[in-house]
């Protein structure tokens, strides 16, 4: 009897998050993080995939980490190896939420590397907020790869990922400040990047106009 009711109950709540107003699919994923059940998750997690809106989105990721984390981190992990971009972002985005040790290990170099801005852009913010110690200046290597990549919203994900990493992140980023055979773009989003972690009040474009200016002097 009780599986049949789970069954029913998420059937009923994938219904609803198919209907055409997303007001009313925010509501329905605000019931199932209110009221959490494990028959919830797989249906969480698979719309997450398909969601088109960022507030539905958003609430489907908060229903997500009221439910039982031995549960949903797992299945979270597995999505990260889904065929579909947005799969991948929102599984990032919801286990960087649920701050597990677990999900350090699932960040691979595929995913900091992604062709797609918004997953690699939740690689790095996740990876950024779980990295032990012992292992944040080689993920801020691995993150500087990256320096001059995408537009002004990529790049100043990517500086927020090496601010969150901090002091530890500070050698990887000067490296490639520093390296005449970097990109002139690379040099550029580096230099402000570690104008930042020396001032993080700073302000990103006024950073980077500052390490411009700088470049153009030859400094």
């Amino acid at each position: 009897m009780s599986s049949e009711y789970d069954d029913a109950a998420a059937n009923g709540l994938a219904h609803a998050l198919r209907v055409p107003a997303s007001s009313d699919r925010l509501q329905a994923a605000l019931a199932a993080g209110t009221t959490p059940k494990p028959a919830y998750i797989e249906v969480l997690v698979d719309r997450c995939a398909v969601e088109p809106d960022f507030f539905v989105r958003d609430m489907l990721t908060w229903a997500l980490v009221r439910h039982d984390p031995e549960v949903t981190v797992p299945r979270l992990i597995e999505e990260l190896g889904s065929v579909f971009p947005q799969a991948r972002s929102q599984a990032l985005h919801t286990l960087s939420k649920t701050g597990d040790p677990r999900t350090w290990s699932a960040i691979t170099l595929a995913l900091l590397e992604d062709d797609e801005d918004q997953v690699a852009r939740a690689a790095w913010r996740t990876a950024a907020g779980v990295v032990p110690e012992r292992e944040a200046p080689a993920l801020a290597e691995l993150l500087a790869r990256q320096f001059g990549r995408g537009d002004r919203d990529v790049r100043l994900s990517l500086t927020r990922a090496f601010l969150s990493i901090g002091e530890l992140a500070v050698d990887a980023v000067e490296q490639v400040a520093d390296a005449e055979q970097s990109e002139r773009e690379a040099r550029v989003h580096a230099r402000a990047t570690a104008r930042m972690l020396r001032d993080p009040e700073l302000d990103f474009d006024e950073a980077v106009q500052e390490a411009q200016h700088a470049f153009r002097q030859g400094r």
